[in-house]
């Protein structure tokens, strides 16, 4: 699972290591992971360096110096490694990108997870995603606004990403059970005061867990110790049968629209919403 606070810890952790760096090769095991020509690679990503490494949603972006950008989307299972060539993941790799002796990896990717482009064209794809959860001009009305026409269940509200972007499923169960309220809940029927809490919740669970380093499954570099730290730590998030450590409760996992979605019976009970 890669949503918001899993690569908002990529994005810290390139730029770390990366931003300012010259890459030096490319090499792409599946064409269709990456689909530029070595025209352009030569062109304009060999000998290119990252300016500066920024998060859109739920994807990455290399900005590089000559105006180009490198846009990376991580799906189920894959995941990056910055080694060199003797300290490289176990797994098929489908790209190495080369930074001297330096190598980042990426394992897992799948059919265009790599793309070669223009501002403009970045525009184009990300262009139409809802603000980002963290926006700091996405004030509690805003972040009201931003739901106003939706007839949706909150969790799949909260999950939309031309709503709001940046939140998957983990995040969107935990905050529901962070604010108290039933994911299966329709949009409609939240009060100013459950909408607070919402907005609250989601400031708080997506900062605790970028503190903690996401939830992702595998180190960034050898020697790693934040990266998925926060795994362990979901209220309700595939804990379906474990006890709520709020109230004891057992949770339960339940369908929203044909979705699987955990929540705790007895401390999501709807409070806050409007007299029907």
């Amino acid at each position: 699972m890669h949503e918001l606070p899993e690569l908002e810890n990529y994005r810290a952790l390139l730029a770390e290591q990366f931003a300012g760096a010259q890459i030096t090769g490319i090499e792409i095991t599946n064409g269709k992971v990456f689909q530029a020509s070595e025209e352009q690679i030569e062109r304009d990503v060999v000998g290119k360096v990252v300016w500066f490494v920024e998060r859109r949603g739920l994807h990455l972006v290399l900005h590089l110096d000559n105006g180009k950008r490198l846009l990376l989307h991580l799906g189920q299972g894959a995941y990056l490694y910055r080694g060199s060539e003797s300290d490289k993941p176990d797994r098929n790799v489908q790209m190495k990108l080369h930074f001297g002796e330096a190598v980042l990896y990426g394992v897992g990717l799948r059919a265009d997870d790599l793309q070669l482009l223009t501002v403009k064209e970045v525009e184009g794809k990300l262009g139409r995603l809802g603000p980002d959860a963290l926006d700091k001009r996405v004030t509690v009305d805003r972040f009201i606004a931003l739901f106003a026409k939706k007839r949706v269940a909150i969790r799949n509200a909260l999950s939309d990403q031309n709503v709001i972007s940046g939140i998957g499923a983990a995040y969107a169960d935990e905050i529901c059970f962070a604010a108290a309220i039933r994911p299966d809940t329709k949009v409609p029927v939240l009060e100013n005061e459950a909408w607070e809490r919402l907005y609250a919740a989601m400031h708080n669970v997506l900062k605790e867990a970028i503190s903690q380093g996401g939830a992702g499954e595998h180190p960034f570099f050898e020697g790693d110790s934040l990266t998925g730290k926060h795994r362990n730590h979901f209220q309700v998030f595939e804990r379906e049968g474990q006890p709520c450590s709020r109230c004891g409760a057992v949770i339960e996992k339940i369908d929203v629209s044909g979705r699987k979605v955990y929540a705790c019976p007895a401390c999501q009970q709807d409070e806050g919403l409007i007299a029907l």
